[in-house]
């Protein structure tokens, strides 16, 4: 029976992902997220500790701080209300943060509904 090594990976993940988001309007200039994140190495000692809305410059609407780990719910899925957003922008950035490395892994691009 012949079998195959699988090498492994040698640059483990630094970054949380976002998988997804859904955003709703709550009024004028204001919305709500919910944003699920993925961090399959999270620990007490290291894991996806928030998120953030940016705009495409960078400019930063709304963050979410997180105070523990997730490892037993993965991926998972976190709220970010009444974040207020200017008129001309029309859609934005979800980035997850690391406890260690800060910024950085997948984003995900948001239209905002009605802009």
């Amino acid at each position: 029976m012949a079998t195959t090594a699988v090498a492994a990976d040698p640059s483990p993940q630094k970054y949380p992902e976002v998988i997804s988001a859904k955003v709703q309007p709550r009024g004028t200039d204001t919305f709500d997220f919910d944003i699920t994140v993925s961090s399959p190495y999270d620990t007490p000692q290291r894991y996806a500790d928030g998120f953030r809305v940016t705009g495409r410059d960078g400019t930063v609407f709304g963050e979410r701080k997180l105070w523990h780990d997730h490892a037993g719910e993965q991926p998972f899925t976190r709220d970010l209300h009444g974040v207020k957003i200017p008129r001309g922008i029309r859609a934005v950035v979800i980035q997850a943060h690391d406890k260690q490395h800060g910024y950085g892994g997948k984003t995900v691009d948001v239209p905002l509904p009605g802009r």
